[in-house]
């Protein structure tokens, strides 16, 4: 049965963010430490979302700008190793309840649509790429940083999602690679990732085959409304 459930929680994640360009990180996240344990499901994640970013990359190509994330995956080198020692350090309840609280103020922040100021200078760049390496390295959930940094940029549409998905692939590969010095990609990982790859192919299938069909903004809306529950639920 937990098979089961861990094969819905990756085929959802992958099908959010195949359709609306987040969230498959946040979702993933959100439900697989309910069957596993944060320092298994972590490595797992970064698994299930470096697979998607290569198809995803490809597809955003040409609005891609290296420049713009250059300076955010420089930053996140840093970032992800002590991210990862705090996966292997700290306490569990501990890890779950930062989680949460991650995914609940992240869930709200993009609910209610937080004007920010536009940042210009270029060492915020860096800033925000070390918090995205440091939660990339913990918990496989870098994007916040990079998505509030890509709004507080002004990105365009079609930009926006081409940098996400261009940061989150080198940031996915250095993950992985901490995650493997570590020794986090155990058997039992590699094993529920198999497990795990029809749920990515059905997600994004699924996902690119609906974008016409289903409102991406209410589906969004439903999913982030989803988080703020789960993220308090990790809290409490």
């Amino acid at each position: 049965m937990s098979d089961l459930l861990k094969f819905l929680v990756v085929f959802l994640g992958v099908f959010t963010q195949s359709l609306t360009g987040f969230g498959s990180g946040l979702v993933s996240m959100a439900f697989l430490p309910t069957w596993m344990p944060v320092r298994s499901a972590a490595p797992l994640t970064a698994l299930v979302t470096g697979s998607l970013e290569l198809i995803l990359v490809f597809r955003y190509r040409n609005a891609f700008n290296l420049r713009a994330v250059a300076p955010l995956a420089m930053a996140s080198i840093v970032g992800i190793p002590l991210g990862g020692w705090a996966l292997r350090g700290l306490n569990e309840d501990f890890l779950l309840g930062v989680l949460g609280a991650i995914m609940a103020g992240y869930a709200l922040y993009a609910l209610f649509n937080f004007k920010l100021p536009q940042l210009n200078h270029p060492l915020w760049a860096p800033i925000f790429g070390f918090l995205a390496g440091l939660l990339s390295g913990a918990y496989s959930t870098g994007g916040p940083p990079v998505i509030i940094y890509g709004h507080c940029r002004r990105w365009q549409p079609e930009e926006f999602k081409s940098n996400l998905q261009g940061f989150f692939l080198v940031n996915d590969a250095l993950t992985l690679l901490n995650h493997g010095l570590s020794g986090n990609l155990t058997p039992f990982v590699w094993q529920t990732y198999m497990l795990a790859l029809p749920a990515i192919l059905l997600g994004m299938w699924a996902g690119s085959g609906l974008v016409r069909s289903i409102n991406p903004l209410i589906f969004r809306r439903l999913v982030l409304i989803l988080l703020v529950l789960m993220g308090f639920r990790f809290m409490l």
